[in-house]
């Protein structure tokens, strides 16, 4: 008895060691954003195009004629972490919203700060402000800056930091900004939902899809 006594201690010791291993590499407190089976928790923002759930996918497809769509979470966020695989066609420019809203100028516009997608070279990972009238609050893109960190045609790892006023991006485990919000920016808007862009298209262009998948979130 008293060696299975002594060889449980020991299991229950691994056990808690390996828990506590998990945590300090961050894998405590991670959620998904998305079940891989529905949309629930998410709705449609702004334009009209065609969001659907693929192969364990979120499928995004544009529309002729319709302005930028956002598929948005109900749930809002403010300090955080958040992880994503995303593959997108050449061509099409898309982005993933953070701490983001509607307001309604005759039409129900949604804004906020937006982490860039697209094909490389390109400038993935970059800061625009979206319904902000500040085009890119990243200094990089005005500055020519791009980069090759996205893989055309393949799955894609983002990483966004948002902590504070800051917010720090990685592409593939290279990370693209570490950017300071202007006092503006941040406090009109220190938490929001979270919306996958599918851009608006020139009318004869396209049709375009943009996928999401494993998107998680952990609040800081």
């Amino acid at each position: 008895m008293k060696t299975l006594s002594f060889t449980i201690a020991i299991l229950s010791l691994w056990a808690a060691t390996a828990s506590l291993s998990a945590d300090s590499h961050g894998n405590h407190g991670w959620k998904p954003l998305f079940n891989g089976e529905t949309l629930a928790g998410w709705g449609v923002a702004q334009g009209y195009a065609n969001y659907y759930v693929e192969d364990g996918a979120i499928l995004g497809r544009t529309a002729e004629g319709s302005p930028n769509t956002f598929l948005t979470t109900y749930d809002k966020f403010g300090d955080f972490e958040l992880k994503f695989e995303v593959k997108v066609d050449e061509g099409l420019n898309s982005g993933v919203q953070i701490r983001s809203h509607s307001r309604d100028f005759g039409s129900r516009r949604y804004f906020g700060t937006q982490i860039e997608i697209e094909t490389s070279p390109g400038q993935s990972g970059f800061i625009y402000g979206e319904g902000l009238n500040t085009g890119w609050v990243s200094k990089e893109p005005d500055e020519g800056a791009s980069h090759n960190y996205v893989k055309n045609d393949d799955w894609n790892e983002f990483h966004i930091i948002a902590k504070g006023d800051t917010i720090t991006t990685f592409i593939n485990g290279n990370q693209v900004t570490k950017l300071k919000l202007p006092r503006n920016i941040y406090r009109e808007s220190p938490s929001g939902s979270i919306g996958l862009q599918v851009h608006g298209i020139k009318a004869g262009a396209g049709p375009y899809e943009v996928r999401w998948r494993n998107i998680m979130i952990k609040e800081l």
